[in-house]
């Protein structure tokens, strides 16, 4: 009987077989292009690569290069500053902007699509846009001063100290109506008995969302604390538009510094050198989201 039973079950390898036929490609595409890409860059991380790869090996050479250049060390901090920052205030402003549009406000339609319109620009539009906005000669600087504040002052893309500060505005203004619309979706899935039960038992709204809302939506703030993260690691276009990295190297980010070493410098290795601490920054990242949502996942199952 057992044996008949065996013999009438499908094997599991030919389950969904069209299916496992029509992911080959992708799977394919993953394995040589994405991976292999990596294991490539990795490996010449470790030669004297210059202009062409080449199989010159000089150890952790380039990495100590790397971590001895004042420029990798600015856009090391800049990343820092500029990656906190932007992930404390698009999730505030982010979650806050969504809490109000889910008060069933009037034209909600209209103000989600207004929010979330820088999104669909891209980061080169969006900077020079503020690179507009932020010019002393005829931006807000200007405006203000024109109202009568002759002493007003705010030109951060030309002040070395806070450049950084002028690109995290302009990367806020651009995607925070898309962490709105993702927490937007996460406070539509609360049940509306839960909301029902806090005002029945006297619970104050903030409290409400502090101890119970937020709570509940752990999957949604993992997901967009990951969008958000892998965004600031490869910042790029921004800065070019909007600063080019000045004024000097003050505001530098890992990606563009890659860039220039691989493409201009003509300097391979040190261009993979610094590409593979870029993804060994994002792996910090994706292994303990990958952990929380999956490993931590089938613990609690």
């Amino acid at each position: 009987m057992t044996g008949q039973a065996k013999a009438g079950r499908p094997n599991q390898l030919l389950r969904n077989l069209n299916s496992k036929i029509a992911s080959i490609p992708m799977i394919l595409t993953a394995l040589v292009i994405f991976l292999g890409g990596t294991v490539w860059t990795v490996f010449y991380s470790f030669t004297n690569s210059k202009l062409l790869p080449r199989l010159s090996f000089v150890g952790f050479d380039q990495y100590k290069r790397l971590w001895a250049a004042p420029r990798w060390i600015v856009s090391i901090e800049n990343l820092a500053v500029y990656g906190v920052l932007s992930l404390i205030f698009s999730l505030v402003i982010g979650f806050v902007l969504a809490a109000l549009m889910d008060q069933k406000i009037r034209f909600e339609n209209t103000f989600r699509t207004i929010f979330l319109y820088p999104f669909a620009l891209s980061f080169i539009v969006t900077g020079l846009v503020w690179q507009w906005v932020l010019n002393p000669e005829f931006g807000i600087q200007s405006v203000v001063r024109s109202l009568g504040w002759t002493s007003f002052t705010f030109d951060p893309l030309y002040t070395p100290s806070i450049v950084i500060y002028g690109v995290l505005i302009a990367a806020l203004w651009q995607g925070t109506g898309l962490v709105m619309c993702l927490m937007l979706a996460g406070l539509r899935g609360i049940d509306e008995d839960i909301w029902k039960a806090s005002r029945v038992d006297g619970i104050p709204m903030w409290k409400t969302y502090l101890f119970i809302v937020i709570p509940m939506m752990r999957p949604v703030f993992i997901t967009t604390l990951v969008i958000i993260a892998s965004g600031i690691v490869k910042v790029y276009d921004l800065v070019v538009a909007q600063t080019s990295g000045g004024p000097g190297i003050s505001s530098e980010v890992p990606a563009k510094y890659v860039y220039d070493y691989m493409f201009q410098a003509q300097n391979l290795g040190q261009g993979f050198a610094a590409s593979t601490m870029m993804l060994v920054t994002v792996a910090i990242i994706i292994v303990p989201w990958a952990y929380l949502e999956f490993g931590g996942g089938r613990k609690r199952a």
